[in-house]
């Protein structure tokens, strides 16, 4: 470990911050598999749901800076065109 008391510090936020993040990417992972299996069980309402959730989930990423504007706004555009083919 560092022996700096400011190496030392940012060890510790470092991983604070990892966690944090870890977590956050956790979370939008999981919205978008419960969109795909909505999607993969054609229920197009059930989808529908899912497709809100996961979006605000995304966005929030977003905010936080988790993910970048593009890729989240990717993700997003994805989702929505996977719910929008169900028949």
């Amino acid at each position: 470990m560092a022996n700096i008391k400011s190496a030392k510090k940012r060890v510790i936020v470092n991983a604070k911050k990892a966690a944090r993040n870890q977590s956050i990417k956790s979370g939008v992972k999981t919205a978008i598999k419960k969109v795909e299996a909505a999607v993969a069980a054609n229920d197009k309402e059930a989808a529908a749901a899912a497709l809100i959730n996961a979006t605000s989930t995304i966005d929030k990423a977003e905010t936080k800076g988790v993910l970048h504007k593009n890729n989240a706004a990717r993700k997003v555009s994805r989702l929505s065109k996977a719910v929008n083919s169900i028949q």
